[in-house]
């Protein structure tokens, strides 16, 4: 992912600290690593919704993605230009809709 990478430690954090950095990252087209990934949570890594926002974000601005995978603790995320249009993700529950929706501004 290159030296230029913003490192980002998730371990005290939920899923906004990762939604967070994905919108700040489409948007400044600002590189981040992030490591520890809702690492104090009962259930730590990436959970099917916080998967789907970061296939979502890495749709929409074409970026390159490393270890976005179920109970992964850990992702790279380089962004490309945001592109308009119009998007459909399956997220599976509706109480995850509007953690994916935050996307909706910025594309």
């Amino acid at each position: 992912m290159g030296q230029d990478l913003i490192l980002i430690d998730g371990t005290e954090g939920g899923g906004q600290v990762l939604r967070t950095a994905l919108s700040l990252s489409m948007i400044t087209g600002q590189a981040f690593r992030m490591t520890g990934i809702r690492g104090k949570r009962s259930r730590p890594g990436l959970l099917r919704q916080h998967l789907t926002a970061v296939r979502a974000a890495a749709e929409i601005c074409g970026a390159k993605v490393l270890g976005a995978e179920l109970n992964s603790t850990a992702i790279g995320f380089r962004p490309g230009a945001v592109k308009a249009g119009e998007y459909s993700f399956a997220i599976g529950t509706a109480g995850s809709t509007i953690l994916v929706r935050r996307f909706r501004p910025i594309a």
